[in-house]
């Protein structure tokens, strides 16, 4: 990475698309794709376990009477306005406007904390109202693991938008950072995807048997 391509991107320069304007990150890119690839297959396989696990709840209560869809749809539209949010950022980042790229990518965060914390919620009341744990049945674990694993990720990409805007608050936008910030976009849409369809799978249809 040279010098020239380390200097801080400021509004009217060029490129127009930072985030593939070098070969590395343009590789960044690629790679990232294949990373998506594998964890494609890995909720697949979650899902799949889920559905067929769905029915052995023992003497636990069945789905449709455990799910409440006022709360879920309320996470599902708190993370849908975060997925909008990080596109405004990455608006600003093409258009070279660090400060106001921070800003949204700093709302995004709110609002995945926002979620996680409903989320944490909800698992509380199904623990400590419901008897839904992990442990008291097939249909607990399925239901945890995969719900929980997308917790897991929704963590990891607070983390990731958050170690980026604080190690570069003082940089400012360059040809070296910006496809991290695009990549890490990407992966906020993959996890509000994973989520649509864990609304839709799980809850909806859970709900109406």
């Amino acid at each position: 990475m040279s010098a020239e391509e380390l200097k801080e991107l400021k509004p009217g320069q060029s490129p127009n698309e930072p985030e593939k304007a070098t070969l590395e990150g343009k590789n960044k890119f690629l790679g990232f794709w294949f990373f998506l690839g594998g964890e494609t297959v890995l909720f697949a396989s979650l899902f799949g376990t889920y559905l067929a696990l769905k029915n052995s709840n023992l003497d636990g209560p069945p789905d449709e009477e455990l799910f409440g869809l006022e709360l879920v749809f309320i996470m599902t539209m708190i993370l849908l306005t975060s997925s909008l949010t990080s596109v405004y950022a990455i608006y600003h980042m093409k258009n070279l406007d660090f400060k106001k790229m921070q800003l949204w990518f700093g709302i995004t965060v709110l609002l995945g904390f926002a979620f996680l914390g409903c989320e944490i919620y909800e698992f509380y009341e199904y623990v400590h109202h419901e008897g839904h744990t992990f442990t008291s049945s097939a249909f607990g674990s399925a239901f945890y693991t995969l719900v929980g694993f997308h917790g897991g990720h929704v963590v990891f990409g607070l983390l990731w938008f958050i170690t980026l805007m604080a190690r570069n608050a003082k940089r400012g936008l360059n040809l070296y950072n910006a496809p991290k910030y695009y990549i890490a976009s990407l992966y906020w849409h993959f996890i509000d995807v994973v989520w649509v369809f864990i609304f839709t799978v799980v809850y909806l249809m859970g709900k109406v048997g």
